[in-house]
């Protein structure tokens, strides 16, 4: 009775593995989406909407530690505010960004008949998951070298968090839109 509990409990997790190796960070997505996934086993539906939401939350409070930092920066006109004020407005669109794309992912039906409005929802999300990703990651950029203060260590692991997750949700949603622009192909060779 022991092996069947493990091997049905494994099942998920052996799923999520095998999904996560095409992500650029494979030990942080098996991280995330065994923690937020149920016992049941996901589908890559799933997957892609449990590692865009991640991703969000993430942002989320990456953005409101950003808002207190920014605050304090601004009381005290410090020289880093303008640096840090920059890289909040680009995580508030990263926020903005998700929020879309989570969205326009739950207007999937799965069973239904692909037409060209699926291809146009595939596309929003994949559009709007890059947008997210390429604006985190200039933020990451606007904190280089090795050699910086606590606040701004902080704030670049931070981001570079909200950047690499949103990277695997991105990675996730392509391998779950694959099958749709493969069904198209052989559709229409």
């Amino acid at each position: 009775m022991g092996s069947v509990r493990h091997s049905r409990h494994s099942r998920p997790r052996t799923f999520i593995e095998a999904s996560c190796q095409s992500t650029r960070y494979p030990a942080l997505c098996i991280k995330c989406l065994t923690r937020h996934t149920n016992s049941t086993t996901p589908n890559s539906q799933q997957l892609a909407r449990t590692a865009l939401t991640a991703s969000l939350y993430r942002a989320r409070y990456t953005r409101l530690y950003l808002g207190k930092v920014a605050k304090e920066l601004g009381a005290t006109k410090s020289k880093e505010y303008r640096v840090v004020r920059d890289c909040l407005l680009q995580i508030d669109d990263s926020v903005n960004q998700l929020s879309q794309s989570i969205r326009e992912l739950r207007r999937f039906d799965p069973k239904a008949k692909m037409t060209d409005d699926t291809f146009w929802h595939i596309d929003n999300v994949d559009t709007w998951v890059s947008a997210a990703l390429t604006d985190a990651s200039s933020c990451v950029d606007e904190f280089p070298g090795h050699r910086m203060s606590k606040t701004k260590a902080a704030i670049k692991s931070k981001v570079l968090n909200v950047a690499q997750l949103t990277s695997n949700a991105l990675a996730l949603f392509h391998q779950y839109s694959a099958r749709y622009r493969g069904a198209a192909i052989e559709k229409h060779p």
